[in-house]
């Protein structure tokens, strides 16, 4: 027997919408079809989002193939697209849990050096995103903390940006067959700031670290990132042009929210630690990353990005000689 397909639920995705955001404020919405491959970007208000109309065209939309994804952070009120530079303020901060979700959860939900989440978001079965409401993060301090969370529970490091996009909850995620309805629960509404998150690198380095891309598995049981990251590394040490790889990777993931975001960062982090464990200086990794991205990347950001690249594969380097 067939499995019943789950049912579009708008009201769910509006009360999400509606804790996430305060009345006027700007809202990004990303609709991402995969067959045949096509994004659609709107920015639009809180009142235009929860709009019935507005929300009856998003649920024909996801009905139809296409996935349906919110902005984390407000933008600015007249922005257009969703650059970091049209992020208004930092919001929330995230936690993907791709591998092993269960198990990191528990994790999560047992640790004293984090407060409860705002909200917990069922992707698909043992994968989640989770959410905490924040007050009195700069930008830096938010990606900061994200790494930090992602090291400490086995999360995606890549998701990291303040223009980040979640799936947005009541509507189906359509990477599968049947599609996996977005469910959200809601732990707590308490808004958290700094100091209520006690983790540091120092803390990090003394305790349980997990690899970028989740725990070793068996071949043949790697999550796709698993997969990808083996793959690059390959390549690499076979001298391909990661110009090309970058490339072929974002196509290769056109799940992924930003692909091109996550295949630059895989191939960048993959190179850089090649080339550490060959002995190169660590300025020169950080201006090989910065000259390869020189014209992909702002200049403001291209810098402090090579250098946080750089840095992470050293700390794999680290852990690895560790275990």
């Amino acid at each position: 027997m067939p499995k019943p397909r789950k049912q579009i639920a708008v009201n769910v995705a509006a009360e999400f919408m509606s804790r996430c955001f305060a009345p006027g404020e700007t809202i990004g919405i990303l609709l991402r079809r995969q067959s045949p491959a096509e994004t659609v970007q709107r920015v639009v208000t809180r009142e235009c989002a929860l709009a019935t109309r507005y929300l009856g065209w998003l649920a024909c939309q996801n009905a139809t193939g296409s996935n349906v994804y919110v902005a984390a952070n407000p933008l600015r009120p007249g922005s257009r697209n969703r650059t970091k530079e049209c992020v208004a303020e930092v919001r929330h901060l995230y936690l993907d849990l791709d591998s092993d979700g269960e198990t990191r959860l528990a994790e999560l939900r047992s640790s004293n050096s984090v407060p409860i989440p705002a909200a917990i978001v069922q992707t698909s079965q043992g994968k989640y995103q989770v959410l905490w409401r924040v007050e009195g993060f700069t930008f830096p301090q938010q990606e900061s903390m994200l790494k930090v969370l992602a090291l400490t529970f086995g999360g995606d490091p890549a998701c990291t940006d303040c223009n980040r996009v979640l799936r947005l909850p009541g509507f189906l995620n359509q990477k599968y067959d049947p599609a996996h309805l977005v469910m959200v629960e809601y732990p707590s509404d308490s808004i958290s700031h700094p100091e209520d998150f006690r983790l540091d690198i120092q803390t990090i380095k003394g305790g349980p670290i997990r690899g970028p891309f989740g725990p070793e598995k068996p071949v043949g049981k790697r999550s796709h990132s698993e997969q990808d990251w083996a793959w690059v590394l390959r390549e690499l040490d076979r001298r391909k042009d990661p110009v090309k790889l970058t490339r072929t990777l974002a196509e290769r993931r056109s799940d992924k929210p930003d692909p091109m975001y996550y295949a630059q960062r895989t191939v960048d982090v993959a190179s850089a630690r090649l080339w550490l464990l060959e002995g190169v200086p660590m300025a020169d990794v950080i201006t090989m990353l910065q000259v390869r991205r020189r014209f992909e990347i702002p200049d403001t950001l291209c810098s402090a990005r090579a250098h946080e690249i750089a840095l992470t594969a050293q700390r794999m380097i680290v852990r690895k000689k560790i275990a």
